[in-house]
């Protein structure tokens, strides 16, 4: 049997049978806080991990909520406001995947509620968020897992180990990040009928603390486009992933500077966040790391990557699996690996049992996040951005 093959089955079977000892006696019960097509997704996770109890459900919109309600299966509460959810004494956890604007407000409750917190990705719409939810997260003593859900793939734990720790890459001097062909972006187009809010939507629950506006379907259901609600769909939805992985792999957590390009070159729908975008990081240590992502070009195909480059070879790895070619070989001997499963949310509720540190906890949540904002920031303000002391945990 192939190594690679061979250790990435052991590494599943191992979180999997852990998971089923760990709840044998104690279902953890818990609750969902945003449950859109990314939320369904985290609930989906959960069910496959098992060994836990669905108690609320909880949407800004009926229909999402009833469609939650469907996968937690059983009898389960269905709320429009999450402080109902936070209210309950019988809820263990909750999964945030709310929009990026609320995310902070949420979590920190939560935590103060006593309930453990995994939070979509990016953790924070703004800098400073950060301090307060790992403030909450330490003085309330809970348990927090961000979703940059690389980590908790094995064969991107395999990789790390073969190619990062073992120093057989060699030294890194440049990682580039891609990610492009985003097709949801250039989804502009609510569904018909949508022009006039539905019955059954809380459209200033989704707007959160900010100043509401009316009802705008555009930016409910394209909400990352906008400034207000996230932190750009590709730098908070798409290059936080890839950047965790770097802070991760190389043991590093915040930038030097950043500089970034880029803006609205197809179209003038409405919309205020770049659709082309090329951010350069540099780090301590004389590392460069760089982002690229379009729209233009929608061809699924090797759309995505992060790839480090080494003086002892080159590692290109994402979800897809990973290709290592060695310098020695002259990149003819590439080293591959198939995708693995992934158990982000598996080792958070492992981790409620255990109360062990999730795979990505609060602190590297923030500074993941916070590759971004400073990448925004400079976009932004058409200059190089220095990272500020205030900035660190």
């Amino acid at each position: 049997m192939n190594q690679a093959v061979s250790r990435r089955g052991f590494v599943a079977m191992t979180a999997a049978s852990s998971m089923r000892v760990l709840g044998a006696n104690d279902r953890i019960r818990l609750g969902a806080i945003g449950t859109g097509g990314r939320g369904r997704y985290l609930m989906s996770q959960a069910n496959k991990a098992g060994g836990h109890q669905w108690v609320a459900v909880c949407d800004a919109y009926d229909v999402q909520r009833n469609k939650a309600a469907e996968i937690a299966g059983g009898a389960v509460e269905k709320f429009g406001d999450y402080r109902r959810v936070l209210d309950r004494k019988d809820i263990d956890g909750v999964l945030v995947a709310t929009w990026d604007n609320t995310h902070c407000d949420i979590t920190v409750e939560a935590c103060r509620a006593g309930k453990d917190v995994y939070v979509e990705k990016p953790m924070t719409l703004h800098p400073m968020e950060g301090h307060q939810i790992v403030k909450a997260v330490r003085e309330n003593k809970r348990v927090l897992q961000t979703g940059t859900q690389q980590r908790g793939y094995p064969h991107f734990q395999e990789a790390k180990e073969r190619f990062i720790d073992s120093g057989r890459i060699g030294q890194i001097t440049m990682v580039r990040t891609i990610w492009n062909g985003n097709g949801a972006y250039r989804n502009m187009a609510p569904p018909a009928g949508m022009e006039t809010k539905p019955e059954g939507m809380d459209w200033n629950a989704c707007q959160g603390k900010l100043a509401k506006v009316p009802w705008h379907p555009k930016r409910y259901f394209n909400h990352y486009v906008y400034w207000d609600y996230s932190t750009n769909a590709q730098m908070g939805g798409l290059f936080v992933h890839m950047v965790d992985v770097v802070h991760w792999y190389l043991k590093v957590n915040k930038p030097l500077a950043a500089d970034c390009f880029g803006g609205i070159y197809l179209g003038a729908e409405d919309r205020d966040t770049a659709d082309n975008i090329n951010a350069i990081l540099e780090y301590p240590n004389k590392l460069l790391v760089t982002f690229e992502a379009n729209v233009t070009d929608m061809i699924p195909v090797e759309n995505a990557d992060i790839i480090f480059m080494g003086t002892g070879g080159r590692l290109s790895i994402f979800r897809y699996g990973y290709k290592f070619l060695p310098v020695e070989e002259k990149g003819k001997g590439a080293i591959t690996s198939g995708p693995t499963p992934e158990l982000h949310v598996a080792n958070w509720l492992e981790c409620m049992r255990t109360r062990r540190k999730p795979l990505c906890d609060e602190e590297a949540g923030h500074y993941s996040a916070m590759a971004c904002h400073i990448s925004n920031i400079a976009y932004k303000q058409h200059r190089r951005i220095e990272w500020k002391k205030e900035w660190d945990i």
